[in-house]
């Protein structure tokens, strides 16, 4: 997940999964560039474990990213909001 904050993702985490706002409206109600990039980030998360373990990121951060740990993070998080 690069440089992002934590704590953004989790909001448009919580408000795709747990209130259930689609994608699409949560980007049209994007207030910034990066707000969108963090819903698309958010939506990944529809994407299958190994899918992602192969992508290959090419941004400056990529020797740093942890992308499955906020991964598990954010899917630990929407299981507990949920109560599974």
């Amino acid at each position: 997940m690069g440089n992002y904050d934590f704590e953004h993702i989790a909001f448009f985490a919580k408000k795709r999964f747990i209130e259930g706002c689609n994608t699409i409206d949560l980007i049209g109600a994007a207030k910034s560039e990066r707000e969108k990039e963090e819903i698309a980030l958010v939506s990944l998360l529809d994407v299958e474990d190994e899918k992602i373990r192969d992508l290959q990121l090419c941004c400056k951060y990529a020797g740093q990213c942890k992308t499955m740990d906020c991964r598990e993070r954010l899917k630990k998080m929407i299981e507990e909001a949920l109560g599974k």
